[in-house]
């Protein structure tokens, strides 16, 4: 894909490697959920794509929904502060929920948002997280993906959902921003 501004945007990850790990993502949930009553839950806006490819790669019945939560606003660092933008609307009572996120670096959205012990307080079942890629390198809370796609280093990465300021979330690839993009030193 052309479209980016030259050196703004260079490839970690390509659309097929993409694809292979969430089909290897859906085999492992598959596996692991055979039987069990799921529902996926998306962080907006980023997992959309990672969650839409994802759920067709798991084969089990299950019911998926979506919830907005954020640390960062239009900054590239999290300010600490997480705001919820829209509550989830669907019952877990007795399911398992499996919440899909496109990033989880500082994982301050997941543990400030209260979204994790809320759904257990919901009635679901159990409640683990499944993250395209993880920033480990940058976590300050207590959170450790269940299910990870790729482990990335201190990157600022865009596509497949990601941005900057609004950019580059439809790319088909995951991509480091370089000079020509925005500069950085947090990421969502």
């Amino acid at each position: 894909m052309a479209w980016p501004e030259s050196g703004a945007v260079r490839v970690l990850y390509t659309e097929a490697q993409i694809r292979e790990k969430v089909s290897e993502l859906g085999r492992r949930i598959t596996c692991d959920y055979d039987g069990k009553p799921l529902v996926l839950v998306g962080i907006l806006n980023g997992s959309a794509p990672f969650l839409c490819d994802l759920m067709r790669r798991i084969e089990l019945p299950i019911e998926y929904s979506f919830i907005s939560v954020s640390s960062y606003g239009r900054d590239t660092t999290s300010s600490g502060v997480v705001r919820v933008h829209s509550e989830l609307r669907h019952d877990v009572r007795d399911k398992h929920v499996l919440v899909v996120e496109d990033i989880v670096d500082t994982g301050l959205s997941l543990e400030r948002s209260y979204l994790l012990p809320n759904l257990l307080e919901r009635g679901a079942t159990t409640v683990k997280i499944c993250a395209l890629m993880d920033k480990p390198c940058r976590r300050r809370a207590k959170i450790t993906p269940d299910y990870i796609g790729f482990t990335i280093g201190d990157e600022f990465v865009v596509g497949y959902g990601l941005d900057a300021d609004g950019r580059y979330r439809n790319l088909p690839f995951v991509g480091v921003c370089g000079r020509s993009g925005r500069e950085n030193d947090g990421q969502k």
